[in-house]
């Protein structure tokens, strides 16, 4: 198993001349060209993965130095065991201690493929537990293996904790819900579908970040109108950007804003 250095995502070999994610018009190869990484090389390199709690429930795991696209993963704990969301590229013996330490892992889930990181590798190590990917795109596999389970629509992981597929970025996207999270009163888990922007009051609904393409303000309303239908008022997105606040109010105010500008309501600025 190798690991493209530019997104971190698994493959098995024979490996492709070029990672087929990057080539997508979503990502890119860098200038210099491919790369491909190993476990035992970023070790070497002293790469480690660290866990910080954003609240109580829920842990935030990042790698340093970061490998490939660097989002965090979060870890959310039930009762009856937790759920690891957008895993990172790398994994060692004392990171999966940390994920145990907080009682079985039930699933490993990615919003979308750039963020499948080394699912199958972190699915071996805790035990081989089910590595739950959305049916839509199952073509961006790049390790396949007995743990991958495919789903579509929604899937329930426990009580209080479940996936919903919305699209847009890609079309298997999707967001982890959490109803006891934010004290309570709800935490979305998002991908790239719905992005928190720097400025901590709005979300983007992107195609491609890297390359700057937009999804149509049509496709932004009908994600903040399906997940409309869920409580909460927090969501973390897969770099720990957080609209901490009132945020089903955020998503449904930012998707209502990018419609306006795509339609050109707002041209007279320009």
């Amino acid at each position: 198993m190798l690991i493209c250095a530019t997104c971190a995502v698994e493959r098995d070999e024979p490996l492709p001349d070029l990672c087929p994610i990057c080539t997508d018009e979503r990502q890119y190869v860098p200038e210099d060209g491919q790369r491909w990484l190993t476990l035992d090389g970023l070790s070497g390199e002293g790469h480690k993965v660290t866990t910080t709690e954003n609240e109580p429930g829920l842990f935030g795991l990042s790698t340093g130095p970061k490998v490939g696209i660097g989002q965090t993963a979060q870890l959310v704990v039930t009762p009856a065991g937790s759920l690891l969301w957008d895993p990172v590229g790398f994994v060692d013996d004392a990171a999966v201690e940390a994920v145990l330490a907080q009682g079985p892992v039930l699933a490993i889930a990615a919003s979308h493929p750039h963020m499948f990181g080394v699912q199958v590798e972190w699915s071996h190590r805790l035990g081989n537990v089910p590595v739950l990917v959305s049916e839509a795109d199952r073509q961006w596999l790049g390790r396949h293996d007995p743990a991958i389970q495919t789903w579509s629509g929604s899937k329930t992981i426990t009580e209080g904790l479940t996936l919903h597929q919305t699209g847009g970025h890609f079309p298997g996207s999707a967001v982890a819900h959490w109803a006891a999270g934010a004290e309570g009163e709800g935490v979305l888990l998002t991908g790239d579908s719905v992005f928190p922007n720097p400025d901590r009051t709005s979300v983007a609904f992107m195609r491609s970040y890297p390359n700057r393409l937009p999804l149509s303000g049509a496709v932004a309303l009908r994600i903040a109108a399906q997940l409309g239908t869920l409580q909460f008022n927090r969501i973390y997105g897969n770099f720990n950007n957080v609209i901490a606040d009132r945020a089903r109010d955020v998503l449904q105010a930012s998707a209502e804003r990018h419609a306006a500008w795509c339609r050109g309501d707002f041209d007279h600025l320009t």
